[in-house]
């Protein structure tokens, strides 16, 4: 009975560390969904136009109206931390991060890879949270970096967007 007592204890204490590793990769999926949602705007009331007492005209049209649809980058979530340069040529405005270690020469393995894939990638530290970001690809204007992360989810689903503090 006394054997049976210790093996469970032992059972139980020995699955602390993967929880906690669990735990965490939950808490910063949820704190990451937490800041796209803040980082979303507002949704606007639209207001309706008074009521007149003009006649409404509907104009005959002949052919389909050709509606040009365009990319509305403004609603792709970015977060934005302050970063040192590790290992690259150095960041621009906005990044795209496909990997994040606590450990360096983890980093700089996926950036070997990314390299080898034909990316200018970078390793950048996060001091505040002792994260090495591995960047593949850094862009002056959030369109393109937009285009970017959208085309490496493929390979990195994960990836997102970094703006350079």
């Amino acid at each position: 009975m006394i054997c049976a007592a210790i093996c469970a204890s032992m059972a139980f204490t020995s699955c602390g560390s993967s929880k906690e590793s669990a735990y965490r990769k939950a808490y910063e999926k949820a704190k990451a969904q937490e800041m796209a949602q803040q980082q979303q705007p507002a949704t606007q009331q639209v207001q309706e136009p008074a009521q007149q007492n003009t006649p409404v005209v509907t104009p005959l049209v002949e052919s389909p109206a050709q509606a040009t649809v365009t990319d509305n980058n403004d609603n792709v979530p970015v977060r934005s931390e302050n970063l040192t340069v590790v290992s690259g040529a150095g960041l621009k405005a906005y990044s795209v991060v496909v990997g994040s270690f606590g450990v360096r020469a983890n980093a700089e393995g996926l950036q070997s890879t990314l390299t080898k894939a034909g990316y200018n990638a970078q390793v950048a530290y996060n001091s505040e949270r002792n994260m090495y970001r591995v960047v593949a690809t850094t862009f002056d204007s959030k369109a393109n970096a937009v285009e970017s992360r959208n085309s490496l989810r493929s390979a990195y689903p994960d990836a997102w967007l970094l703006m350079k503090q």
